[in-house]
């Protein structure tokens, strides 16, 4: 299959295509700034609904100043994802197809781990402070990533972002515990969203792929350690 996706001039784009049991399709397109990986909006809207309020169930963390932030960025940039998600089970089939940059990604699921991929972009990228900790691994995104992957990618990203530190002359944790900490962080923000956005759910894929993530952010902070023991016979060359 030839990939469509491109990485061109000062954007980068994900296309999720999903492709449902009755052969209807439905697609997504994720423009990321290329240099900041802040999610680029389609379209300005001019009265967004009241559950994306800043205010509205705001998360217990949540830092943002609503002098200069009227509306939480996550759930602004969810309100086209929710308007056709609302209306589906978590268990409704699926085929997903996911454009990147580089190459192209193939699965047949079901609605929540398609919707839960994609939504985990959206969280990252679109303006929450507690997330900005994930953003290189959004650059290196894994669709349909296990709990071993996660920890690796995790792991790896937060160890590359020491030795910048370092280079930066800062303090630097090489014993993840900083790591754990974030990932605590991250659990409050997506349990706030889901909080903001149960009481309008008709059915629930929407709800359900925001706590499958969140099953692994609870779970990574107390994994580490025995996951990153499990991969420690693929470095023997290493030692």
């Amino acid at each position: 299959m030839q990939n469509e996706n491109k990485e061109q001039g000062n954007s980068l784009t994900f296309r999720y295509k999903f492709i449902f049991e009755d052969r209807t399709e439905k697609t997504f397109e994720i423009n990321l700034d290329a240099a900041t990986l802040n999610y680029i909006p389609l379209k300005n809207l001019q009265s967004p609904p009241n559950w994306t309020k800043l205010n509205y169930a705001r998360c217990e963390n949540c830092t943002l100043d609503q002098k200069q932030c009227d509306y939480c960025p996550i759930a602004l940039n969810f309100i086209d994802l929710f308007d056709f998600f609302k209306s589906l089970y978590s268990y409704d089939k699926t085929e997903v197809v996911i454009d990147t940059a580089e190459r192209t990604y193939y699965k047949k699921t079901t609605v929540q781990r398609g919707l839960g991929s994609m939504l985990g972009i959206y969280m990252v990228t679109s303006g929450c402070p507690v997330m900005e900790v994930l953003k290189p691994m959004v650059r290196f995104h894994l669709p349909f990533a296990s709990i071993e992957d996660t920890v690796f990618k995790a792991a790896s990203t937060y160890l590359l972002g020491q030795y910048f530190s370092l280079k930066k002359g800062l303090s630097v944790d090489f014993t993840l515990d900083q790591l754990r900490e974030f990932y605590l962080e991250i659990q409050k923000v997506n349990q706030g969203i889901v909080k903001r956005l149960r009481p309008i759910i008709k059915k629930d894929a929407f709800a359900n792929a925001i706590i499958s993530l969140d099953a692994f952010a609870k779970e990574l902070p107390w994994s580490i350690e025995d996951q990153l023991e499990n991969l420690e016979y693929l470095y023997s060359g290493y030692f």
